[in-house]
Order: C-alpha cells, then sequence, then structure tokens
C-alpha cells in the first residue's frame, strides 16, 4: 500500500510531539519494516528542513533528514503537479500540492492530522490512530 504522509505526522515523530507521536512512531515502523511503502512530497522535505533546523539545529535537520530519506521514496514536484494543485479547488495551495503529488504517484492513501484540510480529497484521507486502527500495522518486521 502506496502512503504519503503529511509533514505534520512526521514533525510529531522527529520534534516527539506528544500524544501524537506514538501514532507516527507505529506508522514510521511499518515504513521501516515495509509494511507500507511511505512517501514524502518533495516539498515535505523542505519544509521539514527549515522547521528543523531552528528547533534542533542545522546538523541533526541533516541527520534526520538523511534517515527520512532513506526510509521514504518522494512524490516529485513538477510543473505538471503545480498546474493541477493551481487548478484544484483546493483553498491551501501546500495542502494542494501535497495531495496532486499524492494523486501522481498513485498513493493509495493520505495519513495527516488535518483531515479537515483534505476534505476535497478523493483519495482517503487517514488521521494516524484511524489508519492505524484499520488496518493491520504493527510496526515490526512480520
Amino acid at each position: 500500500m502506496k502512503v504519503l504522509f503529511d509533514t505534520n505526522v512526521v514533525l510529531d515523530v522527529l520534534l516527539d510531539r506528544e500524544p501524537d507521536s506514538q501514532s507516527a512512531i507505529k506508522l514510521l515502523a511499518a515504513v521501516e519494516t515495509k509494511q507500507i511503502n511511505g512517501y514524502l512530497c518533495a516539498t515535505t522535505v523542505t519544509t521539514l528542513d527549515y522547521l528543523l533546523s531552528k528547533s534542533i539545529g542545522k546538523q541533526a535537520s541533516k541527520e534526520a533528514l538523511n534517515c527520512l530519506l532513506g526510509l521514504f521514496q518522494i512524490a516529485e514536484v513538477n510543473a505538471a503537479v503545480l498546474q493541477s494543485a493551481l487548478n484544484s479547488q483546493f483553498t491551501d495551495f501546500e495542502d494542494a500540492v501535497l495531495y496532486c503529488s499524492a494523486v501522481s504517484v498513485n498513493a493509495d492513501v493520505i495519513i495527516t492530522r488535518n483531515s479537515k484540510d483534505f476534505k476535497l480529497a478523493e483519495l482517503p484521507i487517514f488521521e494516524p490512530s484511524e489508519f492505524l486502527a484499520k488496518h493491520s500495522i504493527t510496526g515490526r518486521a512480520q
């Protein structure tokens, strides 16, 4: 299953934002153990660097991003994705870009803590705990 992760879910893990980090940790572990095929939007990576550099420092941010790039595939942001986002009915351009990048890689779902931002989405949108409850995700190697 191809799962695109919103920036907020990854930040929950990297910044240990309780109580949300517990579900997010299980989901990232499921990517690591290949229970799900994890994707990040290319713009998520740049946003993570910006936010992490301010929070934990440039070197720690670089190390975290290197780890993420080893775990996740990247959903491209190119002219077609940007044009689709501009033409979409999403009110927030950043959310539209993330959604259109998910569509471009044929993602099955998007996991976010802001599901209300994706009410126009045709892909299934899950909160982390909701996804875990609906799917058999252990976060451990099967």
